[in-house]
C-alpha cells in the first residue's frame, strides 16, 4: 500500500509540473508566429505530454523503490530540478513571449534530463530508459524553439 501511495505522489508531482506549465497556454501570440513546415499540429502536444509526465512520475517511483530518496539524493535533486525547469519553460516562452530566453532554458532542461538519466541508470535501468522519450521530445522542442526564435526575431 505504501508503494502505491508513493507512486501516486510521484505522479501527482509530475502532473503538478504539467499543470503549472499549462497555466501559460500558447494563445494568440503563438498562433501568429511563423512556424516551420515540420511544426507538429497543436492537438499532438496534450497526448504526448500526458504520456511523458506519466513516465516521469513512474521513473521517479522506480528509483525510490530501488533505495529511497535519501540514498539517491543527487539523482532526486536533478529529478526535481528538471521538473521545475520543465514548468518554467512555458512561462518563459508562452507567458513572457521570450523565445531566446526560453531556448537557453530548454537547453539547461535538456542537460538536466540527461544528468537525471545518467544518475537514475545507477539505481534503475528501467527508470532511466523510460525517461528517454522525454529527453528526445525536449530535444525536438529545443530545435523547434530555436527555429521559432530565428523565424520570428
Amino acid at each position: 500500500m505504501k508503494s502505491i501511495l508513493i507512486l501516486a505522489g510521484f505522479l501527482l508531482l509530475s502532473f503538478f509540473a504539467a499543470w503549472v506549465g499549462a497555466l501559460h497556454a500558447p494563445g494568440e501570440w503563438y498562433a501568429a508566429l511563423t512556424k516551420p513546415a515540420w511544426n507538429p499540429p497543436n492537438w499532438i502536444f496534450a497526448p504526448v505530454w500526458t504520456v511523458l509526465f506519466a513516465l516521469i512520475g513512474c521513473s521517479g517511483w522506480l528509483v525510490w523503490r530501488a533505495g529511497g530518496v535519501l540514498v539517491a539524493a543527487l539523482a532526486f535533486g536533478l529529478y526535481f530540478l528538471q521538473l521545475l525547469l520543465n514548468a518554467a519553460w512555458s512561462w518563459l516562452f508562452f507567458g513572457l513571449h521570450q523565445p531566446a530566453l526560453a531556448f537557453g532554458e530548454i537547453v539547461v532542461l535538456w542537460m538536466a534530463i540527461c544528468a537525471t538519466v545518467v544518475m537514475f541508470w545507477r539505481r534503475s535501468r528501467v527508470a532511466a530508459l523510460i525517461l528517454l522519450p522525454y529527453l528526445c521530445w525536449v530535444g525536438f522542442a529545443a530545435v523547434l524553439n530555436l527555429t521559432l526564435w530565428r523565424l520570428n526575431p
